[in-house]
Formats: structure tokens, sequence, C-alpha cells
């Protein structure tokens, strides 16, 4: 069960804490000054993304996944704890984002060459 109440808690104490604005928190996290009111008065509860849960437990100063455990009811790991890949960390999402470029620059190769072999057969024809 997800526990969108204590993400807002826990976000607004420490938002207060560093004497920060929500504006802020916004810039120092890249996640849209939106999603980030959503958050922290628990208006919408909805899936977020562990890139914006990871980019506001970054910028708040704790461990990657520490509102996500927070989220799920587990103890939050300090700030020197290994971070868990559970497929959806940010690393594991770049790895599968360098995997779609590549598969991208395989299909682009594969167009400019069949892309070369027509103006070479158009240029075929029109020298005959």
């Amino acid at each position: 069960m997800e526990d969108w109440a204590a993400v807002a808690e826990v976000i607004n104490a420490r938002v207060n804490e560093l004497g920060w604005r929500q504006g802020e928190l916004a810039e120092r996290s890249h996640v849209s000054r939106a999603t980030v009111r959503e958050i922290q008065h628990h208006i919408v509860e909805r899936r977020r993304s562990a890139r914006t849960l990871e980019a506001l437990s970054t910028a708040l100063g704790w461990h990657p996944q520490y509102i996500a455990a927070v989220l799920h009811g587990r103890r939050p790991p300090e700030l020197a704890e290994p971070a868990t890949d559970n497929g959806e960390s940010l690393w594991a999402q770049m790895d599968r984002l360098e995997q779609y470029l590549s598969a991208i620059v395989d299909r682009l190769d594969a167009i400019q060459a069949d892309l070369t072999a027509v103006k070479d057969c158009v240029r075929k024809e029109r020298s005959v």
C-alpha cells in the first residue's frame, strides 16, 4: 500500500528544515512545480516515476530511494547505503535508453543504405 500522506509529511518537514520554498525544491530537483505541489499537499494520489522520486530525494539530500521507501512503508535507507536496482533506478532507465538509441541508430543506418541504393539506381536510369 502506498502512503502518499507520509511522503508529503517527510518532504514538508525537510523543506521547512532547509528553509526552502516549493519553487526551490522544484528547481533543484528538476521536477515541475505542479508535481511538487501535488506531492507536498497530497492533492493527487497517482503513480510517480522512479525518476521523480529519486530526483526529489536527491535534491533534499537523501538517499535516492528515500522517498520510495517512505511511500511503501519501508525504512528509508541512509545516504551511504548502496542503492538497490529494482529495474526502475536511474541507471536501469539509462541502460534501456542506451539500448533504444542503439536500435534507432541501426535503423537509421539501414534507411541510409536503402536511400543510397535508390539514389544509385536513379542515377543509373538517368544515365541510360
